[in-house]
């Protein structure tokens, strides 16, 4: 079994853009040790969101309005639920059946 190294000290910063400087150009993994890392779980994080600016027509926004009220949810969270079924629905991979296989002739 090999012989496992000690970490590097890591030097003392004067401030944070000397220590991001210093990590733009140094590997962690030779100052730190890993042996005993555990995976982290930070369940309460949001997900950072972006603003968009979407034209929807007046019909279709109405309706996702009443199916928002409905369903006693802000109407743009509910439209990011369906985004984000259809989303997940079109990268899932796609069969194909026996029916709808085109013919060979």
């Amino acid at each position: 079994m090999p012989r496992q190294r000690r970490p590097k000290p890591i030097p003392r910063f004067r401030s944070e853009a000397e220590e991001r400087a210093f990590w733009e150009t140094h590997d962690v993994t030779e100052y730190a040790d890993f042996t005993d890392a555990t995976e982290a779980s930070f369940p309460n994080l949001k997900l950072s969101t972006e603003t968009i600016s979407l034209r929807l027509p007046a019909g279709l926004l109405a309706e996702l309005k009443t199916l928002a009220n409905q369903r006693d949810v802000p109407y743009q969270s509910l439209l990011k639920v369906f985004l984000a079924e259809r989303v997940a629905k079109e990268r899932r991979p796609r069969r194909t059946s026996a029916k709808t296989k085109p013919s060979r002739r």
